[in-house]
């Protein structure tokens, strides 16, 4: 980076300016390492609202810099549309789908012993490794243990032997989605914002988008707080700098789903004249092949010169010898107290997804997301009947399958997934969607709890044959009625997670599964509670609801709480059916899971129609205190 580029940036903001006044003066830079230092600057919830990507309402003179010397990455994903998954993959360099339950959203996964995260193998290296401050790993990993130093205070500075080289990161809070449930003001205004059209213009979303580019403008200045102190140090020349969004934005269908949106992060590295031979390109340049997060372990490892574990399924992208990557991929399970089931691929123009929960909608009630005013306004206009089909379509139940053409259709509104003309594109993606969920042994058909979940457990075929599970799962996705007989025959399968997705695809049927009464009649009694579940909502579809509301009311009252919420949800969905469910649902607000708090409010607003938009079902302040003490919601 050197000298040169530092002070330039930050000389050209106040903020940046008394930071290097505060740095102190730079010293001479350190002498030649054999391996570079590495700096991770990481920020929270945000698309590349940012200039050097063409956005011209952003100001981030931080990035552009580090862009205009540097690489950036131009079309970058996370591997989860939220940050506690996503975070499990850039640790481990495995997909948080393939150790169920890190696919759902604040989950506790158990990693296995033979999965090393990359701060103990980058140690092992001879690195000196610090993170501040944010974990949220989504797994059993004791933070204290893998890094050198871990916490606010965690530093390169702390290193003892100062010729020791470090990787050092830094997590960013300022652009978290809690961030926008009050206004910031600043450089833009709502006016002046422009509002992709699956939003209503409303006064709410109008103030959201405003408040974000408020927000990462400050973020910019925070970075080049950290880059004076990486000057100040004498490290510049010796330090590869990395920024990135440990996930996608969180404005409307954007945050936990999986269009770009969610998904598409910011990147951009910047290698000092004597490393610029790792880059796969010239200072200043492009790359438009995909990346994905579950590439950085590996590109670290590489930069360290440490061997990559065969378990990490990403390639290093920072070489002279760098082969472009064809695809990128990403996933929802749960989010948050919501269940809901989706894969998604992308080559950077064409964007594949496929939703194997279709009976349930985008826009699932959700008390976190929904305490932005853009939610509430976008769902009150749902409620009124002022939405046109584009930005209603997001309260509707999904398809199967979407394709959109990100060039031709950035804001992916124009599903082309029925188009004959878009065939052998529809093909290929979805080829390459079921070649990987093989590959890296998906878990995502598994309901929290259910046996099979987990690393090694999900590889015994008895209990997960994950090849006969894809097919019957994509045969319920698709509710049809010639899929009935499959659905029916399945209903008896020894492995509990077949007679899960026999009872989803009855379920899906609805109305059409009448003669399966009996096989979902018998499938309220199987051993396991997510099977009963399912059974008994598609049975109080089919109009049987005193036998399935009684099974849902006694799931939902009493186990382990993924169960319960599994309970509650289905109980949501059922309507006024559901009134049985009217005293668990206010006993809910005692429980010590925020989840079962959350979605057993909204069931009793619902049940008790006292529910709006704008009902405040989250605990605002509680989740304040979390956020302070580092530990809220990703």
């Amino acid at each position: 980076m050197g000298h040169d580029l530092t002070r330039r940036n930050l000389l050209g903001s106040a903020a940046g300016a008394a930071a290097l006044a505060a740095a102190g003066p730079v010293r001479a830079a350190a002498t030649g390492q054999a391996r570079p230092n590495i700096l991770w600057l990481v920020s929270e919830d945000n698309n590349p609202f940012i200039g050097a990507y063409g956005d011209k309402l952003a100001h981030t003179p931080t990035i552009d810099e580090l862009a205009r010397k540097g690489l950036l990455f131009r079309n970058t994903y996370s591997n989860a549309p939220v940050c506690a998954p996503s975070r499990f993959g850039i640790l481990t360099g495995v997909y948080p789908e393939s150790c169920a339950p890190a696919n759902h959203m604040r989950a506790q996964a158990q990693l296995p012993q033979e999965l090393r995260t990359y701060p103990e193998l980058m140690r092992e290296a001879g690195y000196f490794c610090t993170n501040s401050a944010k974990t949220d790993y989504n797994c059993d990993v004791d933070p204290e243990k893998i890094w050198d130093g871990q916490g606010d205070e965690a530093h390169w500075r702390s290193r003892e032997d100062k010729s020791q080289p470090f990787m050092a990161v830094f997590n960013y809070q300022t652009t978290h989605e809690s961030r926008i449930f009050k206004p910031t003001t600043g450089r833009v205004t709502p006016e002046m914002v422009s509002i992709p059209p699956f939003l209503p213009d409303t006064p709410g979303t109008r103030q959201d988008f405003a408040s974000y580019y408020n927000l990462m403008e400050k973020m910019d200045g925070q970075l080049a707080e950290r880059l004076a102190e990486l000057e100040a140090d004498g490290l510049a020349d010796d330090t590869i700098v990395f920024y990135y969004s440990d996930n996608g934005g969180v404005l409307g269908r954007s945050k936990r789903y999986c269009y770009d949106e969610g998904l598409r992060c910011a990147m951009v590295v910047y290698a000092p004249p004597k490393w610029q031979h790792l880059l796969p390109g010239r200072p200043g340049s492009e790359i438009t092949s995909p990346v994905s997060f579950i590439d950085l372990a590996p590109t670290v490892l590489a930069l360290a010169g440490a061997r990559q574990p065969a378990y990490m399924r990403g390639k290093p992208f920072l070489s002279a010898r760098a082969q472009p990557q064809r695809y990128a991929f990403g996933m929802r399970n749960r989010m948050d107290e919501r269940i809901d089931f989706q894969r998604t691929v992308t080559d950077g123009r064409w964007r594949y997804i496929r939703n194997y929960m279709p009976h349930r909608p985008w826009g699932q009630q959700q008390a976190f997301e929904w305490l932005a005013k853009g939610y509430q306004e976008w769902e009150q206009a749902h409620i009124d009947g002022t939405l046109n089909p584009v930005q209603d379509r997001f309260f509707q139940p999904k398809p199967f399958e979407e394709l959109y053409d990100l060039a031709a259709d950035p804001h992916e509104i124009n599903d082309l997934a029925a188009s004959p003309e878009h065939r052998a594109t529809l093909a290929e993606l979805s080829g390459a969607l079921d070649a990987q969920m093989l590959a890296i042994n998906d878990n995502g058909f598994l309901p929290e709890t259910m046996p099979g979940e987990g690393w090694s457990e999900s590889r015994d075929t008895a209990l997960y044959p994950l090849k006969e599970v894809m097919a019957l799962a994509a045969t319920a996705a698709r509710g049809k009625a010639s899929g009935l007989g499959a659905l029916r025959r399945a209903a008896r399968h020894s492995a509990p997670v077949m007679r899960y997705w026999a009872a989803t695809g009855l379920l899906i049927l609805g109305e059409k599964a009448a003669s399966a009464k009996a096989d979902l009649q018998r499938l309220l009694a199987d051993n396991e509670p997510q099977v009963r579940i399912v059974a008994a909502e598609a049975l109080t579809k089919l109009g049987h609801a005193d036998e399935g509301v009684e099974v849902l009311v006694a799931l939902a009252a009493s186990g382990p709480w993924q169960v319960r919420l599994y309970a509650l949800n289905a109980l949501t969905y059922i309507g006024r059916a559901a009134m049985p469910a009217l005293e668990i649902a206010r006993a809910t607000q005692n429980d010590s899971s925020e989840y079962i708090k959350s979605a057993g409010k909204y069931l009793k607003l619902r049940l008790t129609d006292a529910y709006t938009p704008q009902t405040t079902i989250f605990d605002y302040e509680g989740l304040m205190r979390k956020i302070r003490a580092g530990n809220g919601p990703g």
